[in-house]
């Protein structure tokens, strides 16, 4: 996944670590793009109309970027691995501009598979992080372990309490920089995911190119948005809905956020400085 891992875990069963670990290279051998032997990787390169089973974790994933896709309006696409190749931030640069097509029309779900109806490529950078979280810590329940913190990436998911019969007790993330009153929060129960333009990004021409893509226009985002930081009791869902309301941008990704209810903090750049906005649901979490 080209980042780092760590989890927290009160009185961890014996063989804790080796199930993280075996949770971790699953998703990896599922759904990474920068392996050539992954599950996602060789779907990509399925004839075009050709179904392929795929496994039940990695159908999971597909369906919910699907199901996040339509509620986004298709700010959250899983189908944009070549765009993605195209900007420099995948595995491999496209030498010439990609087919256009998104996850909706391009790609076919069934029972147990899925197939591609258009030249594009799966890909899995804003959610699967997610998933793999809510893997750990679904395994990590499944031990006995009932108290702990997971994290992957900088999304994180807590249950139950630390030692001290305190919760967990996080930060949520803010842009290097930006001079803003820190936010804890307590994850007990919940999980927190940020999508942020300072993560990952190119510079040209003296402008910032995020790896965050839009899918209507092909190209990195130019709304202003720095970061979005979304709570949810899945860190799959918390993922894909922080991608989605940052590629929206300021207008739409609130009104978003807002319609579904979601606990979410977005931090945009103006001229003027930093200008933090919090959703409803997540100024009533604070009260």
């Amino acid at each position: 996944m080209g980042t780092t891992w760590s989890a927290s875990v009160v009185d961890p069963p014996a063989d804790a670590e080796m199930t993280i670990r075996a949770k971790l290279d699953m998703v990896i051998a599922q759904m990474s793009n920068w392996d050539a032997d992954s599950v996602i990787s060789r779907f990509n390169r399925q004839p075009i109309g050709a179904w392929m089973t795929l496994p039940v974790e990695m159908m999971t994933v597909l369906r919910t970027g699907m199901d996040i896709s339509r509620l986004s309006g298709g700010a959250f696409d899983p189908a944009l691995g070549q765009l993605v190749g195209q900007w420099g931030f995948g595995p491999h640069v496209a030498n010439e501009a990609p087919a256009c097509g998104s996850a909706a029309t391009s790609v076919e779900v069934g029972d147990h598979g899925a197939r591609r109806l258009a030249d594009v490529a799966l890909d899995f950078s804003g959610i699967a992080k997610g998933f793999a979280v809510d893997a750990v810590a679904d395994a990590l329940r499944a031990l006995g372990a009932a108290n702990f913190l997971v994290e992957i990436g900088g999304e994180l998911r807590g249950a139950g309490v630390k030692p001290d019969i305190q919760p967990w007790w996080v930060d949520m993330e803010t842009p290097p920089g930006m001079a803003l009153p820190p936010m804890r929060v307590a994850l007990s129960g919940l999980a927190i995911a940020t999508s942020g333009d300072y993560r990952r990004f190119h510079m040209a021409a003296g402008k910032r190119l995020s790896h965050s893509i839009d899918p209507g226009t092909g190209a990195p985002i130019q709304n202003g948005v720095a970061c979005v930081t979304v709570l949810h009791d899945s860190a799959m869902m918390a993922d894909a809905w922080a991608t989605a309301i940052t590629v929206a941008g300021p207008g739409k990704g609130l009104s978003l956020a807002r319609e579904h209810g979601l606990a979410a903090r977005m931090i945009v750049r103006t001229d003027n400085g930093p200008r933090e906005h919090l959703t409803p649901a997540l100024e009533m979490m604070l009260a």
